[in-house]
């Protein structure tokens, strides 16, 4: 498996590439609890990339909801301000 760069790209693709890593995922895991993969760090290597593309995923949906001027964010980070 190869690493996957989630900056470049759009939506759509991101979500498609979270649905088939999850997928090879799960396969990667079935075939490992069958016998040995020969190289089991490719598990590691999956469940990296699926982090990646929810964390990109999830930076776009939070900078949107910045820039739609969303309160709730604001009010929390206000109260974090103060601790």
């Amino acid at each position: 498996m190869d690493k996957i760069k989630a900056t470049s790209m759009t939506d759509e693709q991101l979500r498609e590439a979270l649905e088939q890593a999850e997928t090879a995922l799960h396969e990667m895991v079935y075939q490992h609890n069958v016998s040995a993969l020969a190289r089991p760090s490719d598990l590691k290597l999956a469940r990296k990339n699926i982090a990646r593309i929810k964390t990109e995923l999830r930076a776009r949906e939070l900078k949107q909801l910045e820039e739609a001027g969303d309160l709730k964010r604001d009010r929390i980070r206000a109260r974090r301000k103060k601790k």
